[in-house]
């Protein structure tokens, strides 16, 4: 059942298929999560068995759903400006005949974008924004014929300024309720699905645009880059705007910072290539170019979505990454096999890398979910250290939370889960940490430098001597993962030793920054003593305890409850400061 990419079917259909399967999956859900609740669940029981797979089946389903109407999304709300431009074009010239021509084609158009956002109100739970859509819906269909007869007016009387005028209006009008609804549609849609579905796009379009290449077909070259490049804009702004939501921090910056390196640095790359190809492809006899340079900035273009949609999960709890990787979304059946693609191993015995993990023997399963469990004790207690303080200021906790979030990545992958899908990712992201781990080193070096206590000095620069061994450690583990997988694609082997020796370095890289972290705050406070107050916040890091979450000043009470519940003076409860205190908890999960 291949639902992700709708193809040929309507609208309607898809329409059916949503409302009538999701009354059928939500008493399934409703069901598991009572059991889950009661623990009423024998293992090796049949029928238990039975409900958790048809649990699990009936959630893909909706999944593949989701992702469906999302693909119809992404390629609706794209350059929905051209068939209105069209239009009033053909009207200009006065060509009566192509306007009705092409007035079928932006009724269609109108039609279409109804219907989709008919569509993501089906799977909204957002009773506000569904309002919203359905009104700016039902505005732009009642808009159309008049923009239709403003065409056919301007068409009758091209040379007529009070029709030009009245085109004019209904032009804008038009856009304006075509950028309200585009807004509300993105409001009530999830944006986790929405880099998922755009990245599989960007990756088909680059593919097509390097067969086109290759190939030689200007036009389809020149299409399937104007839709990459109107992607790409729509991720830029939808992200741009979701980040608005969040307070300024490290979380927003990592992800404007990946927005703003694809925007200024690599679409305009690819734009020049585009443009060069073209220009070599359309001369007669077809002149020689770079077709390298070409795939290079193809390739980036893809890379730039993807980084953007893993800063985006940066924050993401485990359950909500794995509800978006347990189902593997691409069919390699049908994939074109570009050089784009061979250059990396995702496709091995026709499967990704992490899938095939997936499929390892429960006992090799077993023994890494052990590893797995005690890597995660050692997050533990790197998230208790690092949830003391404020990141502001301080790039040791900042390069040790984004060092945390690499390696739980790299843990989920032996698993079979997580957004690493292939031995080249896993490659990367030892990369990353490798890099993290070094300016991590530079900065404890700086606090260690300034550490008058020789003791606390060799203590720091024994830890950081471990983050550098356990650094090469993980990327020589995650380099052997590799080598196996490109032989023949067989991981059922070493599938379990590799595993197990990239959790145990992850781990032990964990446990070190663990130590840094706590030893370069004794350092600082070392030289406090030494150099004053201030030197605990000097330029190289900045120690201030993390401010505790705020609790309303009035509990708020239910309406129905402020007339039934009287409270007596005298039997007012008090409680101790030191008590109060206690229950602020700073732990963040990244």
């Amino acid at each position: 059942m291949a639902l992700r990419k709708p193809g040929g079917r309507s609208g309607h259909c898809l329409y059916n298929c949503l409302t009538k399967q999701t009354l059928k999956i939500r008493p399934f859900d409703n069901f598991a999560e009572k059991r889950k609740a009661t623990g009423r669940k024998e293992k090796g029981d049949p029928l238990n068995s039975a409900i958790d797979k048809m649990t699990k089946k009936t959630r893909d389903l909706r999944r593949q759903l989701r992702k469906a109407v999302m693909d119809h999304i992404s390629d609706s709300f794209l350059e929905t400006n051209v068939p209105l431009l069209v239009l009033i074009e053909a009207a200009k010239s006065g060509n009566e005949k192509e306007v009705k021509e092409y007035a079928q084609v932006f009724r269609e158009h109108a039609n279409k974008l109804v219907e989709v956002a008919n569509l993501a109100c089906s799977i909204s739970n957002n009773e506000e924004g569904v309002k919203l859509v359905r009104m700016a819906a039902t505005q732009i269909d009642s808009l159309c014929p008049q923009v239709i007869n403003a065409a056919l007016t301007l068409a009758a009387r091209p040379q007529s300024k009070v029709a030009q005028d009245n085109m004019d209006v209904f032009k804008d009008q038009w856009e304006k309720q075509v950028r309200i609804l585009t807004e509300a549609v993105d409001d009530i849609t999830s944006v986790d699905d929405f880099l998922s579905v755009s990245e599989n796009h960007i990756l088909e379009d680059v593919n097509k645009c390097v067969i086109a290449l290759q190939e030689g077909d200007v036009d389809t070259l020149d299409r399937t880059a104007g839709a990459i490049r109107g992607r790409a804009a729509r991720v830029v702004h939808i992200i741009n705007a979701e980040m608005e939501n969040y307070e300024p921090g490290v979380y927003t910056e990592r992800v404007l910072e990946s927005i703003k390196l694809l925007s200024e640095t690599v679409m305009p790359r690819f734009a020049e290539q585009v443009e060069v190809a073209i220009e070599a492809l359309s001369t007669n006899p077809p002149q020689a170019f770079e077709e390298n340079e070409f795939i290079d900035a193809s390739r980036l273009v893809y890379d730039g979505v993807r980084d953007i949609r893993k800063a985006v999960l940066m924050i993401r709890t485990p359950e909500e990454l794995e509800d978006d990787s347990d189902f593997e979304q691409e069919d390699y059946d049908t994939r074109s096999r570009t050089s784009v693609q061979t250059e990396d191993d995702q496709l091995i015995a026709g499967q990704s890398a992490r899938a095939i993990m997936a499929q390892l023997p429960q006992e090799e399963k077993a023994k890494i979910a052990e590893q797995v469990e005690s890597f995660r004790q050692e997050k533990c207690k790197l998230d208790a250290e690092v949830a003391k303080w404020d990141d502001n200021g301080n790039d040791i906790i900042v390069l040790a939370k984004q060092m945390c979030m690499i390696m739980m990545e790299m843990t989920d992958f032996t698993r079979g889960k997580g957004p690493l899908k292939n031995s080249s990712d896993v490659i990367n992201a030892a990369k990353k940490i490798a890099e993290a781990g070094s300016r991590m080193d530079k900065l404890a070096r700086a606090v260690a430098d300034q550490c008058p206590d020789s003791a606390c000095k060799q203590d720091l620069l024994a830890y950081l001597q471990r983050i550098a061994l356990y650094c090469h450690q993980l990327n020589i583990c995650s380099k052997v993962k590799a080598e196996v997988q490109n032989l023949g694609g067989e991981l059922i082997v070493s599938g379990l030793d590799s595993a197990t020796s990239l959790i145990q370095a992850a781990k032990n890289l964990m446990n070190a920054v663990v130590l840094t972290v706590k030893a370069s705050y004794v350092a600082s406070t070392k030289y406090q003593k030494v150099y004053g107050t201030a030197a605990v916040n000097s330029p190289v890091v900045s120690w201030r305890m993390k401010a505790p979450e705020k609790k309303p000043l009035v509990k708020r009470e239910k309406p129905e409850e402020c007339q039934t519940r009287v409270r007596r003076g005298s039997q007012k409860k008090h409680i101790s400061p030191v008590q109060a205190l206690s229950e602020f908890k700073a732990m963040d999960s990244f």
